[in-house]
């Protein structure tokens, strides 16, 4: 390759977005307005942003799972129930951008009830939450106080519903003051309760207004309609029960005595509805709802139901029947699957015309009323991925090179027979259902148009998207069926190969016949590779409504390829070779022999050698795009690459500390990617066999690794559940490192120039910004020497001369004023120099000039600053994971004083040992300059004494000789 054109290699890759797991059991939750959800992961609730598909907050628990939850009607609070028995209360993070300090709550009750609470509701003021639990007993309590106001005993067993009455007439001025409380319990009875202060003050507060009886199993649905005239009841007995419950309002206001009051309330059931399946949710639709092809006035009374079958249904309570049906019934499931699928809980969301279904397969569908259609679905779950490709479902068919409708989804196969189909810029996704069993591999073909899947149910199928009409809008992902099944092998296939060019014609696509797949290999555990002709599988699926013929593609031949299991199989660019990875540690390459005549399509494998050399099982083979090379990754910790000319090992890659799952490469093939056992994903450069940069983001075996076709983006899922998006950001770091470099050399250039000028504060102050302990010691050194040259001037200029401590009175000066976090820094740096005797000196002019200059409680404050910064730094770069049961968390910032004692003790106790050694060695040095001195004025004595003082030219001498040796000590 030209060095001219040669591709950068690329050296980091960041953590553009997670699909983390959402939504793994418990509650769930929706802001009024659709645009949050809160869901239950493990023991914690987290906060999604739902069109985003970001996670904005997790809620702080208490390490126990989590039996209830709501929003109230505000969108201001979050109110959940642990099996702790407690009530905590959070505020709802009104910010959209992503926190990563836990919310903690703003009340906690410890003991809330005396039983684990199943169901509560907030009413619509968002002042009251209603809590029901397995004991019976329901409780209403003020939110923003956190005590309870009404107290309700008798339910015969887990209380099962629950729904508030606040009537509200459009015509009216004043709301009416009257709020009731409408509970459900296993006992199948239906009561309501009278919540205004007159009731809680009569003989009779805590008993009912009147009980509704008509079911024989537990209610699981209650809803009222606005205007308090209407409530509906649904539960596991199939049917949903209409009750008029308008006959107490007159009755009400002209009785003056609760007896009286008590006798002429008698609601009444106005309509037995059958539905034919357990009902898990029920709930009345605004009346204003304008529903495609179902007219809406205030007469209209509809209403929706969910249960066992998963599907959310829409009914005319007047007339009993179906509107229309909302989901996709399976023709035939197992039983398993049908539990799996069934709602668990629906929300309906009248501001954008959404019901939200819960399923329990985890999974959260939002239907759209308006268009009776699935706007949007969330996967809570998703297990092991075992699997990843990308998918262009949208690539028209003349597109080749990579464009913007390239990789905008990818497709995951994990521990399931569902595959699930995500896009690249949300969560939003959808599940392809057609396998019976594990879904084991996948592969894309046509680039990206179609997707191959084999599975543990011994067959392949192939996917094609679904086309929306002309003129229709296609959703943001498509849904996908199945066109052609290839069945033949013995056992489960574990690999899948798709060609690599696009169409059987030679000729470039023109969408007249020549756009046609060409073939597919599918490896299995029965030991064998099997060549399928795709000639007749369609680029895309029929319409629904429409017959959908699916394609039985034809073997065209079958090898018994290895010993043991295939694990991976790979397709070379120009489709004329083919490598298969097994068990046995070998990979072999094959020759692809296909033709298309008149007759019809003939294809053959032909051996052409087998690369051995690894000492496991080899778990993923890749050719080279770029170059006639083949990299294995196997058990035994390594990558090797091979050449397709001998197949001999060329290069063997080693840094993973367990199995090496998957491989691929990247950059026209200087560069390789890997993932491995380890939880690593790494980045190797081929030419040095060295690992360029490492990801790591997941704490189990990353099975799934895919590269977009511009190669910007890696995508690697793991058995953790979480698959993350790694973006190319070698550019950035680049201008980044080049910009941090500019400014290093500016401020060097400033320091210069500071000490050029004499400006010792701003080159002191410069110094410790750039933490340089070098530049700031030669600094200190300079200055004694700059003073010893002072000192040599005339006399007169030293006895103007201000005294310093340092050196200089401007660096006194500086020292006097210095900051507090700066002068912790300078102190710290002080212990290091005076630990070496070469530096010792500095380290004492230094520490003697601070204690000199500052007063004790200036230095201590100053290390209760840095303390504080430092604590402060750490809180904000990390979530906290401790919890607080106090009632409410403090407003004011927490005092400074006090907190930087343990880091000034530390660092006076490293000093003085140090500042004692140093201290005796000048003893030691004084005592043998008094020595040295005694033995010269006795050689002065002694050698000069007896020449006589007459001799003037002596004397001079002596004199002379004497201020030398001064000089010289």
């Amino acid at each position: 390759m030209d060095p001219a054109h040669r591709p950068k290699l690329k050296s980091a890759f960041k953590k553009a977005r997670v699909i983390a797991p959402l939504h793994t059991a418990g509650p769930v939750a929706a802001t009024p307005d659709g645009s949050k959800l809160v869901t239950c992961v493990g023991e914690d609730a987290l906060l999604t942003d739902v069109k985003a598909g970001v996670e904005i907050c997790r809620f702080a628990g208490d390490t126990e799972s989590i039996t209830s939850l709501c929003i109230t009607p505000s969108a201001s609070h979050l109110l959940l129930f642990t099996s702790s028995l407690s009530l905590r209360i959070y505020e709802i993070p009104q910010s959209p951008n992503p926190q990563a300090k836990l919310v903690k709550p703003v009340r906690v009750v410890a003991r809330a009830h005396d039983a684990p609470v199943h169901v509560c509701k907030a009413d619509p003021t968002s002042t009251y939450l209603a809590s029901g639990s397995a004991d019976g007993v329901v409780k209403v309590w003020d939110i923003l106080r956190g005590y309870v106001t009404h107290l309700f005993k008798g339910h015969g067993g887990v209380v099962s519903a629950l729904a508030f009455n606040y009537p509200f007439d459009p015509s009216s001025v004043v709301r009416e003051q009257k709020m009731q409380l409408i509970t459900a319990s296993v006992d199948t009875r239906i009561r309501i309760f009278d919540l205004s202060a007159a009731a809680a003050r009569a003989s009779s507060g805590s008993k009912p207004e009147a009980v509704l009886e008509g079911h024989v199993s537990v209610p699981r649905g209650l809803d009222v309609s606005p205007d308090g005239k209407w409530l509906v009841s649904g539960g596991r007995d199939s049917v949903v029960l209409i009750w008029d419950i308008s006959s107490k309002a007159s009755a009400a206001k002209k009785s003056s005595k609760g007896k009286g009051k008590e006798t002429e309330f008698s609601p009444t059931l106005y309509k037995t509805i059958p539905v034919l399946e357990r009902v898990e949710a029920v709930g009345l639709l605004h009346p204003d709802e304008d529903l495609a092809g179902a007219p809406s006035g205030a007469g209209k009374l509809r209403f929706y139901t969910g249960g066992e079958k998963g599907l959310v249904r829409i009914w005319d309570a007047r007339e009993g029947n179906v509107l229309f049906t909302l989901g996709q019934e399976q023709d035939e499931a197992a039983e398993d699957q049908e539990e799996q699928r069934q709602i668990v809980d629906a929300i309906y969301l009248p501001a954008t015309s959404t019901i939200v279904s819960v399923h329990a397969d985890q999974n959260i569908l939002f239907h759209s009323l308006s268009t009776q259609t699935l706007s949007r679905q969330l996967i809570g779950f998703n297990d092991e991925i075992i699997d990843a490709t990308f998918l262009s479902p949208n690539l028209p068919i003349q597109a080749s090179a990579p464009s913007a409708l390239s990789d905008t989804h990818v497709a995951l196969a994990t521990n399931s027979s569902l595959i699930r189909v995500y896009s690249t810029s949300s969560l939003d996704a959808r599940l392809i259902a057609g396998h019976s069993e594990i879904v084991l591999c996948l592969d894309r073909g046509a680039q990206g148009r179609v997707l191959a899947s084999g599975s543990k149910d011994r067959s392949a199928r192939i996917w094609a998207p679904i086309r929306p009409r002309p003129g229709e809008e296609g959703a943001a992902v498509p849904d996908w069926r199945c066109v052609a099944v290839c069945e033949g092998h013995a056992e489960s296939v574990g690999a899948i190969a798709m060609s690599r060019k696009s169409f059987s014609g030679d000729a470039a696509p023109s969408g007249s016949g020549s756009d046609s797949l060409r073939f597919m290999f599918t490896g299995s555990q029965d030991k064998t590779i099997k060549m399928w002709d795709l000639s007749s599988v369609p680029l895309t699926a029929p319409e629904e409504g429409e017959d959908a013929q699916v394609v039985k593609c034809k073997s065209l031949t079958t090898h018994k390829a290895h010993d043991k299991d295939i694990n991976s199989l790979d397709v070379a660019p120009n489709d004329r070779l083919l490598v298969s990875g097994s068990q046995d540690r070998t990979a072999k390459v094959w020759e692809i022999d296909y033709v298309v005549t008149s007759a019809g399509v003939r294809g053959e494998l032909r051996l052409l050698g087998t690369c051995k050399g690894h000492k496991r099982g080899v778990w993923c083979v890749r050719f080279g795009r770029a170059e006639r090379v083949l990299a294995t990754g196997s058990g035994d910790k390594t990558v090797k690459l091979w050449s397709l000319d001998d197949f001999t090992c060329v290069k063997t890659f080693e840094g993973h500390t367990n199995s090496v799952l998957r491989v691929d490469f990247l950059n026209a093939g200087m560069q390789m990617v890997s993932s491995a056992s380890d939880g690593l994903v790494k980045l190797w450069n081929v030419r040095d066999e060295e690992c360029a940069a490492t990801m790591d983001n997941h704490e189990d075996k990353v099975w799934a690794l895919a590269v977009s076709s511009d190669e910007s983006t890696i995508v690697s899922g793991a058995a953790d559940s979480v698959v993350t998006f790694w973006q190319d950001c070698t550019e950035e770091q680049q201008v980044e490192k080049e910009t941090q470099r500019a400014k290093l050399v500016e401020k060097e250039q400033d320091l210069q120039n500071y000490l050029a000028l004499h400006d010792y504060r701003n080159a002191i102050l410069l110094a410790l910004s750039m933490a340089q302990p070098g530049r700031l010691h030669s600094l200190f050194a300079s200055l004694t020497s700059s003073s010893v040259d002072d000192d040599d001037d005339s006399s007169a200029h030293a006895k103007t001369k201000t005294p310093s401590i340092t050196g200089h009175p401007a660096v006194d000066e500086v020292l006097r004023t210095l900051p507090g976090t700066d002068l912790v820094r300078l102190l710290r740096y002080v212990r290091d120099w005076n630990a070496h005797a070469k530096t010792s000196a500095v380290a004492q002019r230094v520490l003697h000039a601070v204690v000199k200059l500052r007063a004790a409680e200036d230095i201590a404050r100053a290390f209760d600053e840095d303390a504080a910064l430092a604590a402060a730094t750490a809180a904000a770069a990390a979530p906290a994971e401790d919890d607080t049961f106090g009632k409410a968390l403090p407003a004011e910032p927490l005092s400074v004083e006090g907190r930087g004692t343990t880091a000034l003790k530390e660092l006076i106790d490293s000093m003085i040992p140090y500042t004692e050694r140093h201290l005796t060695r000048m003893e030691k040095l004084l005592q043998d300059s008094y020595v040295v001195e005694h033995l010269l004025s006795e050689m002065d004595d002694g050698l000069f004494g007896e020449l006589g003082d007459d001799d003037e030219d002596s004397g001079h001498m002596a004199m002379d000789i004497d201020r030398a040796v001064e000089i010289a000590a």
